[in-house]
């Protein structure tokens, strides 16, 4: 493969997506230039590659330059650049289609359950006997996945990848919801579906959430055949619940088009509506590809859910813990504090521009308390005051050296027996923690330190 051989590529980030990046283009022959503001994350660089600290301009002789999926396209570096930029999806489908048997990418994206349904379609293509793999966004970079030659990606796609590819044409794509996030990062919610839709461009089928008005209309504006998914009894060309029923009217074969069932509600993990929902676009993009139905009700059953999405930590005192650290987002929290009836509710972090009053009022009815903290914890508190006044609001001190003990300890102060202790920060980490895996596992050291204490020692069983 000679595509970037002798090429002068630079490389923004020296993170997991531009370490897989570099390593990539040196295979393939090219010469690069790794940048970042973090010496460290350089020096630990072990590749033949050059490296450059801090610059604001591409060094000379620069042909290409790959950027990881986080810089904004207004970071110096990338706005000062005379060459093309392009990400590592964009670099990954590039490569994939010099392949003599280019792969199949089944792509994903969405404000919230991206890593869920791919580990459900994945769990799906390999229960069909496929050469499949789960890559992208979490967990295994895209470009890597395509090195390694496998037939059918299953791709998580955030917008921040989406934004800077162009030719990516997946043979199914699907959108599973769009809601504020990252608006940061886009500058609006337009600019931020604008590049999820993205994901639609060429596709032969473009897989849409029914309930979701934003999502249905992107699906609608582009020109391909149209696969809807939602919690109703789905229409012909569809996918939906009936009773117990996971079933599809969209890929059968039946001329009255009669509904193929896939699985039963209880094949589900995690349970709750929205992965029931998540379930079914995953369903939807292996339908799309030919697999049986089951295939899809084998790989569902067998699919393991991720940590820090919506787990059972304990149950002590006649309380339940439940660890959500993932919902990162007002729109992620909403699925979680939905499937309870008596909550109390962590939340906190950074909003990155979203906004929480739509989410205090619908749940307000849920709430027997509220503890907050971190850079936003304030603005959640004032909408939980506002559209809930009568539920207790807890704050933890900013200064507090131990803050997720500090609020599983008011949490549960709040709470009554028969109530669930749910972490569900409707926000970013990254004000006091390394990432949102770092705060869940504060939170389940936190449940078991206390319960423990409740239990002479023991903790939680």
């Amino acid at each position: 493969m000679t595509l970037y051989a002798g090429t002068r590529v630079l490389v923004a980030g020296a993170g997991v997506a531009g370490t897989g990046v570099a390593r990539a283009l040196v295979s393939l022959g090219a010469e690069v230039t790794v940048a970042d503001g973090d010496a460290a994350r350089l020096a630990a660089l072990e590749l033949d590659v050059r490296t450059a600290h801090a610059i604001t301009e591409p060094p000379a002789g620069t042909e290409l330059v790959v950027t990881s999926p986080g810089w904004r396209p207004d970071s110096p570096l990338l706005a000062n650049a005379a060459v093309e930029v392009i990400g590592d999806v964009e670099l990954a489908w590039r490569i994939g289609e010099t392949m003599p048997e280019p792969p199949v990418w089944l792509a994903i994206t969405g404000t919230n359950g991206k890593t869920t349904t791919v580990g459900m379609l994945e769990s799906i293509l390999l229960a069909a006997g496929l050469d499949a793999v789960a890559c992208g966004n979490v967990g295994l970079p895209v470009v890597d996945a395509v090195l390694a030659g496998h037939r059918v990606l299953a791709v998580e796609l955030s917008s921040f990848q989406l934004h800077w590819q162009s030719s990516m044409r997946a043979h199914a794509a699907a959108i599973l919801n769009i809601a504020e996030d990252h608006i940061d990062w886009h500058g609006s919610l337009e600019e931020y579906a604008r590049a999820k839709a993205r994901v639609y461009t060429g596709a032969r089928y473009a897989v849409h959430n029914t309930a979701d008005e934003l999502v249905t209309r992107l699906a609608h504006e582009v020109e391909t055949q149209r696969v809807g998914f939602g919690l109703d009894t789905p229409r012909p060309g569809g996918l939906g619940v009936v009773e117990d029923l996971l079933v599809d009217r969209a890929f059968t074969d039946d001329p009255v088009n009669e509904a193929a069932e896939l699985a039963t509600l209880a094949d589900v993990r995690p349970p709750g509506p929205h992965n029931v929902a998540n379930a079914l676009a995953a369903a939807a993009l292996a339908r799309a590809y030919g697999v049986g139905p089951d295939a899809v009700r084998d790989g569902l059953r067998a699919f393991t859910p991720g940590r820090h999405r919506a787990e059972v930590v304990a149950e002590a005192g006649g309380l339940t813990y439940v660890n959500d650290s993932k919902a990162t987002n007002p729109h992620a929290a909403g699925g979680s504090l939905r499937a309870f009836d008596s909550i109390v509710w962590i939340a906190g972090g950074l909003l990155k521009g979203a906004t929480v009053d739509g989410l205090a009022r619908e749940v307000s009815g849920r709430l027997r308390g509220v503890v907050v903290m971190g850079a936003d914890g304030e603005v959640i508190a004032g909408s939980v005051a506002r559209h809930a006044p009568d539920v207790p609001v807890e704050r933890v001190p900013s200064g507090d050296d131990e803050p997720m003990i500090a609020a599983v300890r008011a949490a549960r102060a709040l709470a009554r027996p028969g109530d669930v202790v749910l972490l569900a920060p409707a926000a970013a980490s990254l004000d006091m923690f390394r990432d949102y895996a770092h705060r869940g596992e504060a939170f389940v050291e936190a449940v078991r330190r206390l319960t423990g204490e409740d239990h002479g020692g023991t903790g939680a069983r």
